[in-house]
């Protein structure tokens, strides 16, 4: 695994030993930074559920103004300071061990993001529960990108279903990747 392109274009990434966490394939990275590509400079960027920090630090070597990666995993945690320090892309990432919910509810009405990866273990519904609490702490802007990664396609229920539209879908083996932006009435 390494970084595509941008400042840091070729640094191999550390990754977890085990099967605890999946890292997002490098095709199907490409494919999400190729639909970004015009999206990313000077943007702020959240990596929840981080894993190694790919998708924040790609984004981050691509001129993302500031990228947030969070875990709740220890062991995520220390893979993803030392992918930001290997990157060198310590100047505008922040690495944080904490759970998705009370990250987000910690930070409602305090930040903003223009660019939301969400790619957690599969088979939960935390991309739905992740995406409530985004809209419920007003975390986003009219122009937010949501990018989820999944095992399934339906990953959006209820009130989220009608505060987004998919733009952009994709699916690289078993994952399926979407990309969403805000509909008018929540901007």
């Amino acid at each position: 695994m390494r970084i595509i392109t941008g400042r840091s274009k070729g640094i191999r990434l550390n990754t977890l030993s085990g099967n605890d966490t999946r890292p997002t394939s490098e095709r199907s990275k490409e494919a999400v930074f190729s639909a970004l590509q015009f999206e990313i400079e000077g943007r702020e960027v959240l990596d929840l559920f981080a894993g190694s920090g790919q998708l924040g630090l790609e984004a981050a070597s691509r001129g993302a103004s500031r990228a947030v990666l969070a875990d709740s995993s220890r062991e995520s945690y220390k893979i993803i300071s030392e992918n930001t320090q290997k990157s060198r892309l310590t100047d505008v990432c922040e690495v944080l061990c904490e759970d998705f919910e009370s990250y987000l509810k910690k930070r409602a009405g305090r930040e903003k993001y223009d660019i939301v990866f969400l790619d957690p273990p599969y088979a939960t519904d935390f991309i739905d529960r992740a995406v409530s609490l985004l809209f419920d702490g007003e975390l986003l802007k009219p122009t937010s990108l949501i990018v989820c990664e999944s095992d399934r396609e339906d990953v959006l229920s209820g009130a989220n279903l009608s505060r987004l539209t998919r733009i952009k879908g994709m699916k690289h083996g078993i994952a399926h990747i979407s990309i969403f932006k805000l509909n008018e009435v929540e901007k």
